[in-house]
């Protein structure tokens, strides 16, 4: 296989890597896929994700009302602080309008929005059968077009020219190609480098903490290779997509099921049983992604969210069940937490909750007066038992730091483009999410600039005009 001379070699196997490969080879080129993952471990990422946030201005099969663009860019704008490239954030946008269609055409279906999920159903066009389904459905079109596959193919380095691909090296082995898309992911799962890039707080190292809620494969060699290489880095590497899980979930690839939703409907208390941050700040899905990060600068990087029985049933239960107690001392007891403390934390709040009309599907007028730090929606006193908790710790999906790109998904060297050399998916996320998340928009940058790339790759080896990926 290393003697055939292909026209595009993508690296990686998750959903950016895997839409640059379909779309290179609806483009006449041969194509070469590289997955580091054994092949029931393939898919990255992806393989733990379930949605899709979509750009739409009337209601579309699963997709509720309209989403027009200027809402999806303010969306984002805000979740990113405005960190992040209107042109590249516009283009993956727009891009979502459409590409529907096209992963129909590839064996994806989607459903409607499940129970507990059912404020997405404007926003997000889920996945029947999830992320899994998502990857085994591209991989079974990609076999069929004649996509050659290969797993358990960690890719450590790559041969250069002046910003130009030559080869990529897997062990002891060389692989030629006219093109390349990277498509390898982030270094969530390397520890020396979140190590490096996190430091240390009272002698502790803070990102030893962490638990990565994606593939253990992420290691990041490509990005480090690139940037090493002279390619345009971008972003914060201590910025990701940081949520607050389960603190009872495993080292790698829990995945969704160990987020924990119920924050907005309670407090959330430090290992000093205090609060530290607004629960109801705004919508789950626009502010879930920035608890991981609240968590990490905690002490000891851990939290709990501490609800009572009213908050039962009105969020989608994680797969650890929470502690359960029938008072809040005995619940301070089971959490190893002063119950003075908690106590007094539980009471202030209560006492500072300025009744209104409870919806947890609004930004409602049940806010905290005179706290800080304040409870501006869906305040209520945490007063009828029983008392549940849920520990939490940062869960790092996939980090921002990665290369540059432009609006062909050409990885930049010195702020010139290569002619084929192309990126797509989280290691060039952060063009994009320079901080924080919205529901969704992970595969919507996957999506997107995966066929992107793969359209690049492919135009730079066939020389020729590229039919429409529409």
């Amino acid at each position: 296989m290393a003697d055939r001379l292909y026209d595009v070699i993508v690296i990686g196997g998750g959903n950016a890597g895997l839409c640059a490969a379909l779309t290179a080879r609806e483009a006449g080129a041969s194509v070469l896929l590289l997955e580091s993952a054994p092949r029931e471990w393939r898919g990255g990422n992806s393989q733990h994700t379930r949605n899709l946030r979509c750009m739409h201005d009337a209601p579309q099969d699963v997709l509720t009302d309209s989403y027009p663009e200027e809402e999806y860019w303010q969306d984002l704008k805000k979740v990113t602080g405005g960190i992040t490239s209107e042109n590249l954030a516009r283009l993956a946008i727009r891009d979502s309008s459409h590409c529907r269609d096209w992963m129909r055409r590839h064996g994806v279906h989607f459903q409607p929005s499940l129970s507990g999920t059912l404020q997405l159903s404007r926003t997000n066009a889920f996945f029947l059968g999830g992320g899994k389904a998502l990857v085994n459905a591209y991989y079974r079109s990609a076999e069929r077009s004649g996509v050659n596959i290969r797993y358990e193919a960690p890719v450590d380095r790559l041969d250069l020219s002046h910003g130009r691909f030559v080869a990529a090296h897997l062990g002891g082995e060389r692989i030629a190609a006219k093109a390349c898309v990277v498509a390898s992911g982030g270094f969530e799962s390397n520890r020396e480098w979140m190590r490096e890039a996190w430091g240390q707080v009272g002698g502790e190292w803070v990102s030893d903490n962490f638990l990565i809620r994606g593939t253990r494969f992420n290691m990041g060699v490509l990005l480090k290779f690139l940037i090493g290489a002279g390619a345009d880095a971008i972003g914060d590497p201590t910025q990701s997509h940081c949520v607050a899980i389960d603190a009872r979930a495993p080292l790698y690839d829990g995945g969704i099921c160990t987020r924990v939703d119920s924050v907005s409907l309670g407090i959330v208390v430090n290992k000093h049983a205090a609060r530290f941050y607004d629960e109801g700040e705004d919508f789950w899905p626009k502010r879930y992604a920035i608890w991981g990060r609240l968590v990490a600068g905690q002490p000891g990087q851990i939290a709990y969210s501490v609800i009572d029985a009213k908050a039962i049933g009105r969020f989608m239960p994680p797969v650890f069940p929470p502690l359960e107690a029938q008072s809040l001392p005995e619940l301070a007891r089971k959490l190893g937490l002063d119950e003075s403390g908690l106590a007094r934390t539980v009471e202030e709040f209560n006492a500072a909750c300025r009744g209104g009309t409870f919806d947890h599907t609004a930004l409602d007028d049940c806010a905290t007066s005179g706290l800080t730090p304040p409870k501006t929606h869906w305040a209520r006193p945490i007063d009828t038992a029983p008392f549940y908790a849920y520990p939490l710790r940062p869960g790092i999906t996939f980090t921002y730091l990665g290369v540059k790109v432009n609006e062909q998904a050409a990885v930049h060297f010195s702020g010139q483009p290569s002619p084929n050399l192309f990126a797509a998916g989280e290691i060039m996320a952060g063009n994009v999410l320079g901080k924080g998340y919205t529901a969704g928009v992970g595969m919507t940058i996957g999506t997107a600039f995966g066929r992107i790339a793969g359209a690049q790759a492919a135009a730079a080896v066939l020389q020729g005009k590229l039919r429409a990926t529409a």
